[in-house]
This record gives structure tokens, C-alpha cells and sequence, in this order.
């Protein structure tokens, strides 16, 4: 068995991983320990904008971070991601000193975009630095894991910060809870600096694919069919320089080639980048609607925080559950899509606060399919261009998020929010019929063809927001 230089074998529990993986559960609750994430819209509302006016800030957001995720993507598989990961917090920690001492329409505008290049910086950057730096420890095949537990957190910041930011605000009102989340996004940053960082030099990546093996790892297969080393010592090794060295056409174009001639060139691939946004895109959507969910069932609006946080408990278990769903083949796979869906339709449609409890069952369910969906994508990546496609990725999910936002509007405004929510499990039922069509294994990491892709393979988002 030959191994690359960069990866260091029999390292896969020892101080180097608690390291990578401290730093992460760290960057990720503190990323989302966020005060103004359950008052910003009031924030808004205050400030004398109508209700079209919040709805552009919100397209305005999804689309700079459309815009922008691709290219940088790219550009975090040519530069250093830790410095990436370091920058973004700093971009929204400026968005949010903007919104509470100059509020106005166009602050919170270039807050908005501050906050989307900071989530485009961090998309695939932050995904694709785990998964190597794991790889490089002989930990490959905790990836999905790791990273179930790093949403975990996140989702754990989200709801601490909610029972935090009332007294917070009663205290200080808007600025004071301003000023703890520009706090957080700086302790943010500053644990991004903690990141470990060895990026293989482009050359010895080639093999990737010839190393890629496990033909039962297709997992998607049947949404795919038919579509067209160096260390990093300082905290911006690697600036400005591609995987050739020079800067210019082996720059972030390049890599932005590279990465999409893979997935032009591998079906599996392919198959893997529509899974996330089939899986991600439509739950992400529906969770900020949710507050209107559980006003609807009849409960009082003082209660409403309460149940918003069993609905994020369910997600964070389904988090936590990544470890133990890597098991599942496609079969498997499917059958937690369709018990969600099924779980999200029957919980919304009855109307009652019982029903919740079942749409919680379904969000852990769909959190649990997104972490596998995305490393089932990491799994599949075999060149240099692994930031580059998650941001693909990521592309799709944004897309596919704004068209849900599109049709819920029409669909909520005709019915009832428990009625929305059941139509928009078709989709998962639909995804969840083609992978049991498909017929193919997920990729368990056992086995010497699962070891295999494990060790060649070299990632919203869930997007934690209430």
C-alpha cells in the first residue's frame, strides 16, 4: 500500500485530530451565537421598512451569496481556506455594527451582502479543510461525523441565543445586542486562526481518481443519470498563488476549470452534487417559516420560542446521528427521506401543537440526510478542486432554496402554512423513490474498496438560521 507523503497513518484519534476538531465545534457555535438572529427582523420592522423592502434584503442576501460561491470556492482551493474562514466573521461583524448604529434601508442592504460574501467565503472553504485535514491524519472516514456534530453546534448556538438576546435587549436594546454578535463574529475569526492547514501541492492529487475505487458507492445515482503538499504555516500561505504556484492561469481560473471538468467527467460526481441541493435546499427553506407554523396551530405567541426550539433540538439530534447514518446504504437513504417527508406532512397538516413534535422527528430526519449527502460529495472528489464543486453545490442549493421561497409565497398566501409544509414534502418523496429506484450502496468506509475511496477522497449548512 503506498500512501501520499502528506498523509500520516495511524494518527486518526491522537492530538492532531482533537486539535482540527476542537477548532471546529468551537468556530461553529460561534459562529451561530449570534443575538440578533431572533430580533433582526423587528430590527427592520423598527426602523420603518415595509414588508417588500425585508423581503429584497432577503433575495439580496440569497443572491450575493449565488454570485459569489462559485469563484470562491474556487478561489479557496487556490489560496489558504484558514485565511478564508479568518476574513468572513469580519465582513459580518461589520454588516452587524452597521444595522444597530446607522440603521437605514441601505445598511441593512450592504450588511446583507457583507453577510453573503462572508457565508460564500466560508462554503466549501470550511468543508474542504476538514475533510483534508483528516484525510492527511488517517481519519478520512470520520468526515461525516466530524461534521454532524459541527451543525450540532451551530444549532446549539442558535438556541442559546435565543433565550439570551430578551434580556439582552432589555437591557441595552438594539445595540447592545449588536454589539454581543459583532463580540462573537470577532471570537469567531479569531478561532478560524487556530485551523490547522497542509495542502497537498496539485501533482500529487493526479491520482485521486485512479485511487477513487468502490464502485457500490453511488449513492444519487439515479438524480445523476444521463447529465452531461503544502504546509500551511502562516495564515496566508498560499495567497494569491493556484496549485501551479504562479498566480496566473494555474491561479483560482484554473482550479474553477479543473473542478468543473470533474464533475463534467465523473457521473458519480455529478450524481453527488444534485444530492445536496435535492436533500439541503427545500427543509432549509421551510425553517424560516416555521415560527408561522406554530402560531397556527393555536398556541400563544409567548410560547411560540418554545416550540421553535423542540424544532431545533430535532435537528441537532439528527446531527449528532451522522456517526451512526453512515451506515446506511441507498436503501437506507431513502427510506429517512421518506419517513421525514411523511413525518413533516402528517405533523404541519394536522394543525396542532402535537403536530410539532412530528415535524421536529422530520427536521432531524432531513439534517441527518444532508450531513451524509455531503459527505457522500467529499467522498466522491478526487482532485484538487474540492472547495470548488462543494460551492457547486452550494450554487444549487441557494437556487433551488430562492425557488422554494418563490412557491411558498404563492402556495401561503392560497392556504394554510400546515398545508404548505405538507405539499413540500413531495419532493423528498419523489428524490427518495429515484434513490430506491437507483438501487446502489452509500460508501460505509468498510471493506478494502470503502477504505480505498475513504483514503483517496481528499459541504447551507445547513444555513443556521432562526
Amino acid at each position: 500500500m503506498t500512501l501520499s507523503p502528506a498523509r500520516a497513518p495511524g494518527t486518526g484519534s491522537g492530538p492532531a485530530v482533537r486539535r482540527l476538531t476542537t477548532t471546529l465545534y468551537g468556530y461553529a457555535f460561534l459562529d451561530d451565537f449570534v443575538l440578533l438572529y431572533p430580533v433582526y427582523a423587528l430590527l427592520f420592522s423598527d426602523t420603518g421598512l415595509t414588508v417588500w423592502q425585508i423581503s429584497s434584503l432577503f433575495c439580496l442576501w440569497a443572491l450575493t451569496g449565488v454570485l459569489l460561491e462559485i469563484p470562491s470556492g474556487a478561489w479557496a482551493d487556490a489560496v489558504s481556506r484558514r485565511l478564508l474562514l479568518w476574513f468572513g466573521p469580519l465582513l459580518t461583524a461589520t454588516g452587524f455594527a452597521l444595522w444597530v448604529f446607522a440603521p437605514s434601508y441601505w445598511a441593512f442592504a450592504l450588511g446583507f451582502v457583507l453577510w453573503g460574501a462572508k457565508g460564500a467565503l466560508g462554503s466549501g472553504a470550511l468543508e474542504a479543510l476538514v475533510y483534508e485535514e483528516l484525510d492527511r491524519l488517517g481519519a478520512a472516514d470520520r468526515y461525516g461525523a466530524v461534521m454532524g456534530r459541527a451543525r450540532a453546534a451551530g444549532l446549539v448556538a442558535v438556541m442559546a441565543s435565543m433565550p439570551l438576546a430578551g434580556p439582552v435587549f432589555a437591557f441595552g436594546g438594539y445595540p447592545a445586542v449588536g454589539l454581543a454578535s459583532v463580540l462573537a463574529c470577532l471570537l469567531t475569526a479569531a478561532t478560524a486562526a487556530r485551523f490547522p492547514e497542509h495542502r497537498e501541492a496539485a501533482d500529487a492529487a493526479k491520482d485521486g481518481d485512479a485511487r477513487r475505487e468502490g464502485p457500490g458507492d453511488d449513492l444519487g445515482v439515479g438524480l445523476g443519470e444521463g447529465l452531461g503538499d503544502r504546509p500551511g504555516e502562516g495564515l496566508g500561505d498560499g495567497f494569491g498563488e493556484g496549485p501551479g504556484g504562479d498566480g496566473s492561469d494555474n491561479g483560482w481560473t484554473r482550479t474553477l476549470r479543473a473542478g468543473l471538468a470533474e464533475a463534467r467527467g465523473d457521473r458519480s460526481v455529478r450524481s453527488a452534487l444534485l444530492l445536496v441541493p435535492a436533500v439541503t435546499a427545500v427543509w432549509g427553506a421551510l425553517d424560516e417559516y416555521t415560527p408561522l407554523l406554530v402560531r397556527d396551530t393555536g398556541v400563544a405567541e409567548s410560547a411560540v420560542p418554545n416550540w421553535l426550539l423542540l424544532i431545533w433540538a430535532g435537528a441537532t439530534v439528527g446531527g449528532l446521528l451522522a456517526g451512526v447514518g453512515r451506515r446506511l446504504g441507498t436503501g437506507g437513504f431513502a427510506g429517512l427521506l421518506a419517513v421525514s417527508a411523511v413525518a413533516l406532512a402528517a405533523g404541519a397538516w394536522v394543525r396542532t401543537p402535537a403536530g410539532i413534535g412530528l415535524v421536529a422527528l422530520s427536521f432531524c430526519g432531513f439534517q441527518l440526510a444532508s450531513v451524509l449527502a455531503d459527505a457522500r460529495l467529499q467522498d466522491r472528489i478526487g482532485g484538487t478542486g474540492r472547495a470548488t464543486l462543494t460551492s457547486v453545490a452550494g450554487v444549487g442549493t441557494d437556487l433551488t432554496t430562492i425557488a422554494v421561497y418563490g412557491a411558498y409565497g404563492v402556495i401561503g398566501s392560497a392556504t394554510t402554512h400546515g398545508a404548505a409544509f405538507a405539499l413540500f414534502a413531495v419532493p423528498y418523496l419523489v428524490t427518495a423513490a429515484l434513490l430506491a429506484a437507483a438501487g446502489k450502496g452509500l460508501p460505509t468506509g468498510k471493506g478494502p474498496a470503502g477504505k480505498r475511496a475513504a483514503r483517496a477522497a481528499r459541504t447551507s449548512g445547513s444555513r443556521a438560521r432562526p
